[in-house]
């Protein structure tokens, strides 16, 4: 950020104008809200069902669903592996009866869902649509995300199971099956957060995943998908981390950069498809375990320069994430910041109210063109597939978190309340603990649910499973059929392990 900005950046188009700088519609804000996400999930299905009822009556607009570890990595709760995890970090879903029991009482023809959800989003996604239809809603009625964004898992969060090849093939059957299936379904949620809470700075953040967005449309375009076929349903996640103005402009660049790519790069010709829609969670790394109470007012200036820099949806981080999953009074409070914005603050009332300021404008301008200096980088390796196998994406992230660790060490980057401002006094704050006798009732539940099945109609299923995914054809049929078997998360990952093998970072990681 230079010192003074004082040059006058050229005018850009009106809201609703091409490349969408401004914003994707003409009034944003004035005619609709953001949508008011609050990312929730621990211990049982029937634990977190009360959690969303219980935000939904508070006036959350949409749930957007944690799931614990071992649902993240393919194992089922009684698995060796899952000792220890069950429920810890997200809900525990092994089962269609689990994401049934998950959304009783929830009309998911009117809400909206987002699914946190990557190496098992196919079997997660089929789990739901097959629980909404025994519900009576078609799937062609739901509305939604699921994450499905496997490129960032190599990079950030580690989530992975299948080799690279196999773990595309997978997300590009989810987005072509969205696309017949469930229309009004977003088949991925392209994610810059969880990079970015790796270390990655905003340029980073923004070209890496331009670059994976890059990877997915050309995987896609090899699988026969047309980019205005699928680019109307592509949404994308990004941070609201601590510099106000920076996360501002790099909204707006993200914007401008995405439409230049799908017109210019891409060659498409419906103005839906150069519109890039996304969701935003305040940055759960700037949260401190030190003087909690201080992170609802990092929370608000987060969500605030995510506000006022477009987002389509958003996240509120509770005040004691740095120690616990939210207890019910933290995530109702960090949904009150949302609608205090929304509908106290002023800043609704016009898009883009920070539009012409010669900070933002030229910052906006800065991020774009670091940014794009990264993607040409990327280009010269292959693209990030090359990039992310090569570890090169890896260690720009890793080197930029060491600088910034370097720089609170140093003092240069004030953390209040940790190398600032300290205090020995201790905010009483009320933690959520998780039952470790969970973990024997769910392998309890499970026991029934296998001995209550069809034991053929299930090892069929999973038969069948691994016969497509030796050939080439789309895996989310025989995967819904496997979830109607009622095979479970860990025999229908099992299967595709069986076929796709298993995936180990270079280096050993």
């Amino acid at each position: 950020m230079k010192p003074v900005y004082s040059e006058p950046a050229p005018e850009p188009p009106d809201p609703g104008q091409y490349p969408y700088t401004r914003g994707i519609h003409p009034g944003m804000y004035r005619d609709r809200l953001w949508t008011m996400r609050q990312y929730a999930g621990y211990g049982s299905a029937r634990q977190s069902n009360r959690r969303y009822r219980y935000l939904i009556e508070r006036g959350t607009t949409g749930l957007s669903v944690a799931f614990d570890l071992p649902t993240q990595m393919g194992y089922d709760s009684d698995h060796p592996l899952a000792l220890g995890e069950v429920g810890r970090a997200g809900v525990a879903i092994s089962c269609l009866t689990d994401m049934e029991t998950l959304f009783r009482g929830i009309s998911l023809d009117k809400v909206s869902t987002s699914m946190t959800i990557n190496s098992t989003a196919a079997i997660l996604l089929a789990m739901y649509s097959a629980a909404a239809e025994r519900g009576g809603v078609p799937t062609r009625a739901l509305r939604g995300t699921v994450q499905n964004d496997i490129l960032k898992e190599y990079v950030a969060r580690g989530t992975y199971i299948y080799p690279p090849q196999a773990s595309m093939r997978i997300v590009t059957d989810v987005l072509a099956w969205a696309a017949r299936e469930a229309p009004r379904w977003n088949g991925i949620s392209i994610s810059g957060y969880h990079m970015r809470e790796a270390g990655a700075t905003a340029a980073q953040e923004l070209a890496f995943t331009m670059g994976n967005a890059i990877a997915y449309l050309e995987a896609g375009r090899s699988a026969g998908l047309d980019p205005d076929e699928i680019a109307p349903r592509l949404s994308f996640f990004f941070s609201s981390d601590r510099n106000f103005l920076e996360e501002i402009a790099k909204f707006r660049a993200a914007r401008r950069m995405y439409a230049r790519l799908m017109r210019e790069r891409f060659g498409t010709r419906s103005p839906r498809s150069a519109k890039l829609r996304f969701h935003t969670q305040t940055a759960g790394s700037s949260l401190t375990a030190q003087q909690p109470l201080v992170n609802v007012i990092r929370t608000a200036y987060q969500a605030l320069a995510a506000v006022l820099g477009g987002t389509q949806s958003l996240h509120t981080n509770s005040l004691d994430e740095a120690l616990a999953l939210p207890s019910r009074e933290a995530a109702t409070l960090a949904l009150r910041t949302q609608q205090v914005i929304a509908l106290e603050s002023g800043v609704t009332g016009t898009p883009d109210p920070l539009g012409g300021s010669f900070c933002v404008e030229g910052l906006t301008d800065e991020l774009e063109e670091e940014a794009l200096s990264y993607l040409d980088a990327v280009d010269a390796m292959g693209g990030m597939v090359e990039a992310i196998e090569r570890g090169w994406v890896q260690r720009e992230i890793h080197e930029s978190a060491y600088a910034h660790q370097r720089s609170v060490e140093s003092g240069e980057q004030v953390i209040v309340g940790v190398n600032a401002f300290r205090s020995n006094e201790r905010e009483a704050v009320p933690i959520l603990r998780i039952d470790p006798a969970q973990e024997e009732e769910r392998a309890a539940q499970l026991a029934e649910n296998r001995a209550a099945r069809n034991r053929a109609a299930a090892a069929d299923a999973l038969d069948r499973l691994r016969e497509c995914a030796a050939g080439d054809a789309n895996l989310l049929p025989p995967i819904h059929r496997a979830v109607e078997a009622d095979a479970t998360l860990g025999e229908i990952s099992d299967a595709l392990r069986d076929v796709f093998g298993t995936y180990g970072q270079p280096g050993g990681g």
